[in-house]
């Protein structure tokens, strides 16, 4: 049965071929690997088979990828950008949007069914079934498209639509494909009406995955101490799952098969068949078949035929973040989680007592954590930028916590439709719990050094020398202790690193890459202020802000400001806030109502400011005319010794010019371009007075606004201006 975990591992590589390299160079590289493990098999005879497999796997997978992508993919791939008449048929309850509404469903385009997520303009009531026609530009979401994603792609969804013009809503009919939908609708009026208020976000999340509820602050402590995956429904909800099973059934092999695969399936579809939770279904299912069948349950190659089948349904799914967390997890725990247990348990094996069994079951425990931990932990790295260190206790402190709350919950679920009351002391009964894991993440969250980010390159290095030393261990002589110390060592050395490079420099200006929107970090001998907070995402922008503060071992600044209050400028503000304790924040008039913590003064800057610290100048121009919102915009000049920097937020060319008749501009080395690099802004005159030595622009990539303007682009050109952008740099920094 193993030899599908190397026909597993072949498939997967050609799929991850094929999608991330070109098809031809990705038939060249499968072909490649093919004949490198034939060579291999020839010369050792004793891994034939497993060459045999993996070179199987290689070559059908290569094989699939062409045909579903040429099949399927291929026939919608010209409508990418094109507004077409179509009729969708709602799989979901519509949810609301910042713009409107949006649905997942299903629409037959060149004689093909395929999965759409529609985003409307109404806010419509919309339930399963309901068919809503009109026109809709439609984007492609795989790398033939012009917005790719792999979240869509990763879900068997090719398609977004757009609504253009009306649209026409009519009840369609229900059908057994619609029950999971409705199902999870009824499930969160329940959980609303018996779950304590402030608890029922978490429990949403936990018992279905839907983490849109989550504050950012909850969402920020379970990433940062470690324990974000218990809201993504994965192998830890069906195992929870499975144990009730078994309990209800008696273990009873042909009531739990009868039982639990109809109970899986239903599951899976509840929680949106996401990647994690097919996985372990799949898996799951395999499970009882084998105790139905009466034979041995294979965990190694349960997992393999469960990648193999969710990439047969849909080989896009090796794109999916999901996906390959919850295969790495798996597979770490199989393969390293034996080894750990043993040594943990090495002084405990054969004695007796409750004490030595109470150390076994920590153990375990512990072994499984950090199983799962060693695989995950690179993928975590690269997709989400951090590190969590207090992962593995955190784990421990709420991971049976978790458990009796899953419990809680399903039970508050069935009792609802039985007797209402009794499901309200239940609910409550699990608000406790669920507070319980609240408080615990937080507080392990705030511990200094809870986490660490890979925004610093230094941590990336620790890292890959972590691993590096892991595989020595694994391959070497096995000496824990000199493992732990040395990564120990290593993670100090790439700390005090990281702490130390910022204070090399007399000034440091980072403009960082948060799409479109503008967020700039300005830092003086210890003195570090920033200039709004905003892009595509308000909670992504505050993490990039955070996480670069924090990477550098602040977790304080001294002021904010915000030049004015377009979400693009300001929409992360409230949760960069919540993160990073400030001292001041400064807003243009008329200020909006924000969040605040009360450590943090807040002053509106209904005139000119100025703000002298140690040895920077911080001037605050005011408006001088009332006008539209983008021409009364703060500007700001940081004034140093080494390096003079000047912001001019979205004024356009008249803001630009009422600026330079009412304040005296010096020569600046950086200019921040007006209005993302707007062909309105960041004007000759301005230019003339300014004469910069470099010029950033902070502009999302592929931008609907065409940002930067050509004209700017020849403008800055023509004065001789070093430029640079965060649509072709990412994230920039000058140091001086």
């Amino acid at each position: 049965m193993r030899r599908i975990v190397y026909l597993a591992l072949g498939f997967a590589a050609a799929c991850g071929l094929s999608l991330y390299v070109d098809s031809w160079t990705a038939k060249l590289l499968g072909f490649g690997a093919i004949l490198a493990l034939s060579i291999l098999a020839e010369k050792k005879p004793g891994v034939v088979m497993r060459c045999l497999s993996t070179a199987l796997g290689i070559a059908v997978g290569l094989g699939w990828f062409s045909v579903y992508t040429a099949r399927h993919l291929n026939p919608i791939t010209p409508l990418d950008g094109e507004v077409v008449d179509c009729v969708m048929e709602a799989l979901d309850y519509g949810r609301e949007t910042e713009y409107g509404s949006a649905v997942d469903g299903t629409v037959k385009l060149a004689d093909r069914s395929y999965r759409i997520t529609a985003y409307l303009k109404q806010t419509e009531r919309i339930t399963p079934g309901d068919l809503i026609a009109g026109s809709f530009r439609l984007r492609i979401t795989t790398e033939a498209g012009k917005d790719p994603s792999s979240y869509f792609q990763g879900k068997g969804i090719f398609l977004l639509a757009y609504q253009k013009g009306d649209i026409t809503l009519s009840e369609g009919q229900k059908s057994f494909r619609h029950v999971p939908a409705i199902l999870r609708h009824d499930i969160q009026t329940i959980l609303k009406q018996y779950i304590p208020l402030d608890c029922v976000p978490f429990a949403k999340a936990l018992l279905m995955g839907d983490t849109s509820e989550l504050t950012y602050q909850t969402d920020t402590a379970l990433k940062v101490s470690g324990i974000r995956h218990v809201v993504a429904v994965s192998g830890l909800h069906i195992s929870i799952l499975f144990a009730i099973l078994s309990a209800i059934t008696f273990r009873k092999r042909f009531l739990s098969a009868f039982v639990g695969i109809p109970l899986l399936l239903l599951f899976a579809g509840v929680a949106g068949f996401t990647p994690s939770v097919t996985r372990a279904c799949i898996m799951s299912g395999l499970m009882l078949t084998a105790q139905l069948m009466n034979r041995e349950y294979d965990g190694p190659a349960a997992l393999a035929f469960a990648v193999i089948a969710m990439l047969a349904v849909n080989p896009y799914c090796i794109s999916s973040v999901s996906f390959q967390l919850s295969v790495a997890s798996v597979s770490g725990i199989f393969l390293f989680s034996p080894g750990i247990r043993e040594k943990l348990t090495s002084k405990t094996e054969g004695k007796k007592g409750k004490k030595y069994a109470l150390l076994r079951k920590l153990a375990a425990g512990i072994a499984v954590t950090l199983g799962a931990q060693v695989l995950t932990i690179p993928l975590c790295a690269c997709y989400f930028g951090m590190v969590s260190l207090v992962g593995a206790v955190t784990n421990l402190l709420v991971l049976w916590a978790v458990s009796l709350i899953f419990c809680l919950l399903v039970a508050a679920c069935v009792l609802a439709l039985i007797w209402g009351p009794f499901a309200g002391i239940v609910g409550a009964v699990a608000g406790i719990f669920i507070r319980y894991v609240l408080l615990a993440a937080k507080i392990m969250a705030a511990f200094p050094l809870a986490a660490v980010y890979t925004v610093s390159p230094y941590i990336i290095i620790w890292l890959f020398f972590v691993y590096l030393l892991l595989l020595i261990y694994l391959l070497g002589r096995k000496m824990a202790v000199s493992f732990v110390c040395c990564a120990v060592l290593s993670l100090c050395i790439a700390l005090m690193a990281s702490w130390f490079e910022p204070s090399t420099s007399d000034v440091r200006f980072s403009m960082l890459d948060v799409g479109q929107g503008q967020c700039l970090l300005l830092q003086s001998k210890g003195r570090i202020y920033m200039v709004d907070c905003g892009g595509d995402s308000d909670s992504q922008c505050a993490d990039a802000a955070a996480e670069m503060l924090l990477s550098q071992g602040y977790s304080h600044i001294d002021g904010l400001i915000l030049t004015h209050t377009d979400r693009d400028h300001a929409g992360g503000a409230e949760n960069f806030l919540s993160r990073i304790r400030t001292d001041l924040l400064i807003l243009p008039e008329p200020a909006e109502s924000m969040a605040v913590p009360e450590r943090t003064k807040i002053v509106v800057a209904s005139q000119d400011l100025q703000i002298t610290d140690a040895n920077i100048t911080i001037s605050v121009f005011a408006p001088v005319f009332r006008g539209e919102e983008n021409e009364m915009s703060l500007c700001v000049l940081f004034d140093t010794e080494k390096c003079d920097i000047l912001i001019t937020g979205d004024r356009n060319a008249f803001g630009e010019r009422s600026l330079l008749r009412h304040a005296d501009i010096p020569d600046v080395d950086i200019l921040v371009a007006g209005h993302h690099g707007s062909r309105y802004s960041t004007c000759e005159e301005l230019l003339s007075a300014a004469r910069p030595e470099f010029v950033c622009i902070s502009a999302g990539e592929d931008n609907p606004y065409g940002h930067p303007a050509p004209e700017v682009l020849d403008r800055l050109s023509d004065f001789g201006c070093t430029v640079f952008r965060t649509d072709q740099q990412g994230t920039i920094t000058i140091r001086r």
